[in-house]
C-alpha cells in the first residue's frame, strides 16, 4: 500500500531504533478512508479463507479489524485487556502477555461464547514488534477449538521477531507494510 507508506513517511515519528510513533494514523487517531482501504486490502488477501470472525486486541487494533470484518461481512471480536465485573474466570479464554509499547504485562481476555470450534478466525492488528500479543491471540484461538485462518498486520517491524515467530508456528502472516529499519531516525521499508 503505497499510500500507507507515504503517510508513514510524512506523519510517523521515529522515537528510537525500535519505536515508531503512528499516533496520527493508527494508534491514537485514524483516517477513516485509509482504514477503509486497509480493510479492503485485508479482505482481498484473506477473502478465500472462509473467515467467520475477525479477532484483535483492544484498542488500537480495532479500527483496522473493524474495517476488515465489515468488508468480509463477519463479526469483529476484540480481546479485552481488563476483566469486566460480569466475567467469571471460567467464562473467558485468558492469556498473559507483555506489551512492547506499554512496557507492562497484561491479561488479554475473550469471552468463551464468542469463539467456537465452528469458527475460522482471522487475527488483525495494527503493528507487530515482538509478537507477544499476537501469539497470545493465537493461543486463545487454539484453546477455543476454532481454526486460525491467518494473521494480518498493518505495519510489520521486520527487524523484530514477532511476525517471523508466527510464520515459524505455521501461521499465515500478511503485512501491508514491512519496515526493515528505524536506524538513524529514518523509516526504511522492506
Amino acid at each position: 500500500m503505497e499510500t500507507l507508506k507515504q503517510r508513514i513517511l510524512e506523519e510517523g515519528i521515529v522515537l528510537s531504533d525500535e519505536v515508531l510513533l503512528l499516533d496520527t494514523l493508527l494508534t491514537h487517531q485514524v483516517d477513516p478512508q485509509l482504514i477503509a482501504d486497509i480493510g479492503k486490502q485485508f479482505a482481498r488477501l484473506f477473502g478465500g479463507e472462509r473467515v467467520t470472525k475477525v479477532l484483535t486486541v483492544e484498542s488500537s487494533g480495532i479500527p483496522a479489524a473493524y474495517a476488515t470484518a465489515f468488508e468480509l461481512g463477519v463479526p469483529l471480536v476484540f480481546a479485552r485487556r481488563k476483566r469486566t465485573l460480569t466475567a467469571e474466570n471460567d467464562e473467558v479464554y485468558c492469556e498473559r502477555v507483555p506489551s512492547f509499547t506499554k512496557g507492562i504485562v497484561t491479561d488479554i481476555l475473550v469471552a468463551k461464547q464468542l469463539l467456537s470450534p465452528n469458527d475460522r478466525v482471522l487475527i488483525i492488528d495494527d503493528i507487530i514488534a515482538n509478537g507477544d500479543a499476537a501469539r497470545g491471540l493465537v493461543r486463545i484461538v487454539r484453546k477455543s477449538g476454532a481454526e486460525l485462518a491467518g494473521f494480518g498486520v498493518v505495519v510489520e517491524k521486520s527487524f523484530q521477531s514477532g511476525a517471523q515467530s508466527l510464520r515459524d508456528m505455521g501461521v499465515r502472516c500478511e503485512s501491508l507494510v514491512q519496515i526493515r529499519s528505524l536506524s538513524d531516525k529514518t523509516v526504511q521499508f522492506r
